[in-house]
């Protein structure tokens, strides 16, 4: 028996130097074997590249930023589903969470699924949050310090260089004076807006977690990896799966102490003592989740399924040793395609 098409809509379609969550959850999605797919994409901007590799994306549509509101948003979904009948929604981006988050229950009714994380899961993970949620669930975090001015950043003497000035949503950097963080401080905030984070430096080795959570305390399924190579934004470029039971152990103390529900990403560092400090909890499905897929976990499958209320066996295994590696590659694209999005919104 043919299996019934789902049409399920994401958004990251972006693939630049930091690139989106979209293409591995496309991916993962082609490839998911108790699936048939369509899928939509919901893009921010005309060259955002995903929108142009239809054997990825059958349809893309524009939608308004965040910034515009939730009514702005919903009347577009209202207008997307009414043309494809959604069965799901993936957001991707941090920046729109809070958006869809607040608009689940309405979707619900149209008959559009999510599975996301909580307001609560969502503003206790925040970044400027992140000593409160280390002492409550005993999780080893650095030092941070979140500030709204300039004014508010400490003196040279109370301050340990080098430390690692972060946005709310992205970007970060290592600043080795008060100079620098006050330059970092104006160039983040001009983009992501307020606080920004004043975080401890951990000299160390980098790890990540993607994971899936079932709302209910089980882990649904866990990856660890090792960055291989990371580019100047911190970004990994390439990647090692690995056995690493601590940090298994840690992402299953997450899942069952918080309940959390949908995908996620752990960014820990190792220090030379080989203590785990976790750096940042993003509350979704990272861009580099494909490596879950090559080694057997397919995240994307499963969070679908959690989405429609279907029961999932949790993933038990992975491969070890399977390496990820990113590259770029020039599309040619016909111009017409380009305008048709401008004009119309959508391709």
């Amino acid at each position: 028996m043919k299996k019934k098409t789902i049409n399920i809509a994401i958004s990251g379609l972006n693939a630049i130097d930091s690139p989106g969550p979209g293409m591995a959850v496309a991916r993962g999605l082609r490839e998911a074997k108790s699936l048939d797919v369509r899928i939509i994409g919901l893009a921010y901007d005309t060259l955002e590249p995903m929108i142009y590799m239809h054997h990825l994306i059958d349809k893309t549509y524009q939608l308004p930023y965040p910034s515009a509101g939730t009514d702005a948003i919903l009347s577009r979904i209202e207008y997307i589903h009414a043309q494809e009948d959604l069965d799901i929604i993936i957001p991707n981006f941090d920046a729109e969470l809070y958006s869809f988050m607040k608009l689940e229950e309405t979707l619900k009714k149209m008959g559009i699924s999510m599975f996301l994380p909580t307001f609560e899961q969502f503003e206790e993970r925040h970044k400027i949050n992140l000593s409160k949620f280390g002492e409550k669930y005993d999780v080893t975090v650095p030092s941070n310090l979140g500030i709204y001015d300039t004014n508010e950043i400490p003196d040279e003497t109370e301050l340990t260089f080098p430390l690692v000035v972060k946005g709310k949503w992205y970007d970060a950097y290592i600043a080795y004076n008060k100079e620098q963080v006050k330059t970092y401080f104006n160039k983040i905030s001009a983009k992501w807006g307020l606080p920004i984070i004043l975080q401890e430096f951990i000299h160390g080795s980098e790890y990540n977690v993607t994971g899936l959570g079932d709302g209910k305390g089980n882990t649904i399924a866990a990856v660890p990896m090792r960055k291989q190579y990371i580019t100047d934004k911190g970004k990994a470029w390439a990647g090692i799966s690995i056995d690493e039971p601590e940090l298994l152990e840690l992402t299953h103390k997450f899942i069952s102490a918080t309940k959390w529900r949908g995908g996620f990403e752990l960014e820990l560092m190792k220090n030379q003592e080989n203590k785990y400090y976790l750096l940042e909890i993003n509350p979704r499905i990272p861009a580099w989740a494909y490596l879950s897929v090559g080694v057997g976990q397919n995240i994307p499958e499963a969070l679908v399924k959690l989405a429609l209320g279907e029961k999932v066996t949790p993933y038990s295994n992975y491969d070890v040793g399977k390496i990820f590696i990113r590259y770029s590659m020039d599309m040619i694209v016909d111009r017409k395609e380009f305008e048709k999005l401008s004009i119309d919104g959508e391709l």
